[in-house]
């Protein structure tokens, strides 16, 4: 037997057979024409759009307080929400805090000082020993806190976000920016050795110097 006789006999026995893969059931599409018309699936029909209708859009609820950024809830006398670094300046700048703040607004101010803010000052230590002092006067009104943590900043944007009456005193730029976000609360600051505000509408308050 040759070499091409024992090649032929060899594979013989070892024809390639083809795969069988398990195949699935055809099915009618639901539009298709073979169906009969009340099993046919209709098709959608497009609606045209109006290019002259108003879109729709998921727009952020304000309170009803605001008129075009105008707070009808503040107003004399004022309550101010004061953090670590605003009482630090002031005393900094040897500046009493309630009287300056009846100097910037002309009218009686009541200083605000949330718990979080005084856990903050608590912990700075002795170095913020006076403006612990301070913030323990009797003529600042403590507003507890019901949130977990101790974290000043969120806890005053938290506060002026839900409730409108109330003025910022802040030096801290971050909080600064946080709270221009916010519509209609005030800002009050510290410039050449004097409190100044910023948007208070023109009828309250001292305009900006």
């Amino acid at each position: 037997m040759d070499f091409n006789s024992n090649f032929a006999y060899y594979f013989q026995g070892k024809q390639k057979k083809a795969r069988k893969y398990a195949t699935m059931k055809r099915m009618l599409s639901l539009r298709d024409e073979r169906l009969k018309e009340k099993d046919r699936l209709k098709p959608k029909k497009k609606e045209k759009k109006d290019p002259s209708a108003l879109k729709e859009r998921e727009v952020p609820q304000h309170p009803s307080c605001l008129f075009f950024q105008y707070n009808t809830q503040l107003g004399p006398p004022y309550y101010i929400l004061v953090d670590t670094n605003f009482i630090n300046f002031s005393i900094k700048a040897k500046l009493d805090l309630v009287q300056s703040m009846m100097d910037c607004l002309y009218a009686k101010c009541i200083p605000c000082i949330t718990d979080c803010v005084m856990a903050e000052i608590e912990k700075l230590g002795q170095k913020y020993r006076v403006a612990l002092r301070i913030a323990k006067d009797p003529r600042f009104e403590r507003l507890p806190c019901s949130h977990k943590g101790t974290y000043a900043d969120d806890c005053l944007v938290q506060r002026v976000t839900q409730h409108k009456c109330y003025i910022v005193a802040t030096v801290d730029r971050d909080l600064k920016r946080r709270i221009r976000k916010i519509p209609g609360v005030p800002i009050m600051y510290i410039s050449n050795h004097r409190y100044n505000i910023e948007r208070m509408p023109d009828d309250y308050g001292a305009p900006r110097l």
